[in-house]
């Protein structure tokens, strides 16, 4: 019999166009929370924090962008800046408003580049989880499958069984009719009927 080889799920997932699989209800109800082996939970846990991670950063990205432009209009209304006291105000302020917006500009930066990394971040470990996913499938239907075939032999050899015994009843039943046939000839319906009361009493 020939060795059944190994499927090799990275080699067919690698690289492939993949949907989000935990954004899909038909991978929960392969893996349910009662039926989910622990390095998948963890794996599923990994790709959840990437994900957030992206949605927070993005998110926070557009607040950067709305408070600078924010500021950006304060400091065009703060520009008339001279000697006098409310000049010298605008001038604090204009000067606060420029290092906000240098602390934004960095903020900005800083999430933009994160950015650019967590599609590859999030594509790697939805990847991961597939081919460690489709492993556990596969596992689970190789066995389902042994059991069945198991389950279908013992199945065929109860029918076997069944239909010998069958057989073997049959045979009594005609046996059981011959002998009282037999017994009805030699001894006539009457003795007969006698001894089969005699035999219902004793039973």
């Amino acid at each position: 019999m020939r060795k059944k080889e190994e499927i090799n799920f990275e080699k067919i997932f690698k690289g492939k166009k993949i949907p989000i699989v935990v954004l899909d209800e038909r991978w929960h109800q392969l893996f349910p929370d009662y039926d989910k082996p622990a390095h998948i939970r963890a794996m599923e846990n990994k790709l959840d924090e990437l994900m957030k991670q992206q949605g927070k950063l993005t998110n926070d990205l557009k607040d950067y962008k709305k408070i600078k432009n924010q500021l950006m209009g304060e400091i065009i209304t703060h520009m008339d800046v001279n000697d006098t006291k409310l000049g010298k105000a605008k001038e604090k302020k204009l000067d606060q408003n420029q290092r906000l917006i240098r602390e934004i500009g960095d903020k900005v930066k800083d999430s933009e580049n994160e950015l650019v990394d967590l599609p590859y971040q999030i594509k790697a470990a939805n990847e991961a989880l597939i081919i460690e996913s489709s492993q556990v499938c596969y596992k689970r239907l190789s066995e389902n499958t042994e059991k069945i075939n198991e389950i279908n032999k013992w199945i065929q050899n109860i029918r076997e069984q069944l239909k010998i015994k069958i057989l073997e009843k049959q045979d009594m039943e005609m046996k059981n009719a011959d002998i009282y046939n037999y017994m009805h000839d030699l001894l006539g319906p009457e003795l007969l009927q006698e001894l089969d009361e005699e035999i219902k009493r004793n039973q």
